[in-house]
């Protein structure tokens, strides 16, 4: 193991116990071995918040390397492609045509608002031949933004508008025993991707050096857009949308260890895991004993991380 893995590991379990231990009331080792109380809060409210955190950083960061591979450009993922805009929309559409439907109904609507979504996106990028690497995340946001301005007219249309920019904004704060489960599905999307990284490497070299290699492309693509779908259908049902910690993570990643998944998925997993506890932890900390919405701090965070990411490319 690289000292530097080592040194990541160690960050992430510091962040764990940090995450655990911090909220609206401080807690220490000595209060959970002494009341039940605290041991209710840790069981029922604060292990339930840590897994959602570490299971939706880990997924998000996963999306990213893959529609990266797919697309064969390091500025996608879903923020920056309009899946969240899709499985947003699709949430509102269950909503309001089924609205006896559960989450897991809602689920199946936004995983298919944002396959549907990803494979317009992909369709418009291999269509359009983009010499600048910068146009693609361009072209998503454009793309992203016209789903969102949908979303928002048919939530207005149908006088949901306000509950909408509520619920939809990433917040784990209502994360508690029972109602978070459904995150778990993050677990065998992570282990298929593990399983076909190889495959999702050799994508990112382009369909004529895959087909060649003897992959079959287009139904390489379509899993790999199917996994991000569910996992994006699961994030977003469960804890709103975040931005940008797909993009941030695996270039980062990719700038020390290279393009190879099999070697750099765990790497991945446990930097996006590590970067939604540090924008969690800083949400519960500004303004103690309230939180700033993780939606907003990862995306002030990913942003100006993106910003850096774009000048550094192109300098």
């Amino acid at each position: 193991m690289l000292p530097s893995i080592r040194g990541l590991l160690l960050f992430f379990v510091t962040l764990c116990f940090t995450s655990v231990l911090i909220g609206a009331n401080h807690l220490s080792w000595a209060q959970l071995q002494s009341s039940d109380d605290i041991l209710l809060t840790l069981t029922a409210s604060r292990l339930p918040r840590l897994i959602a955190l570490v299971l939706t950083g880990v997924g998000l960061s996963v999306c990213g390397v893959i529609l990266q591979h797919i697309v064969r450009n390091k500025f996608v993922e879903p923020a920056t492609s309009g899946g969240l805009d899709a499985a947003k929309l699709g949430i509102l559409v269950a909503l309001t045509t089924v609205p006896t439907t559960g989450n897991l109904g809602r689920m199946l609507f936004a995983l298919a608002f944002c396959f549907a979504a990803s494979l317009i996106f992909v369709a418009i990028v291999r269509r359009i031949q983009f010499k600048n690497t910068v146009l693609v995340p361009v072209i998503g946001l454009m793309y992203g933004g016209v789903l969102s301005a949908i979303a928002e007219f048919y939530a207005y249309r149908n006088n949901i508008l306000q509950s909408m920019q509520g619920w939809l904004l990433g917040d784990f704060s209502k994360i508690v025993q029972g109602n978070y489960e459904i995150i778990y599905l993050i677990l065998p999307i992570v282990v298929v991707t593990y399983l076909y990284a190889h495959r999702f490497t050799v994508l990112g070299m382009g369909e004529g050096m895959a087909t060649s290699l003897g992959l079959n492309y287009p139904a390489t693509v379509a899993l790999g857009l199917m996994l991000v779908a569910v996992t994006v259908a699961a994030t977003v049902i469960t804890v709103g949308a975040i931005p940008f910690v797909g993009l941030v993570i695996p270039n980062l990643v990719a700038m020390y260890y290279g393009d190879n998944l099999g070697r750099t998925l765990p790497v991945v997993a446990l930097g996006g895991a590590s970067l939604l506890l540090a924008c969690d932890i800083l949400g519960r900390l500004l303004i103690h004993p309230f939180e700033v919405p993780i939606g907003l701090t990862a995306g002030g965070v990913g942003g100006v991380l993106f910003l850096m990411l774009i000048f550094w490319r192109n300098r």
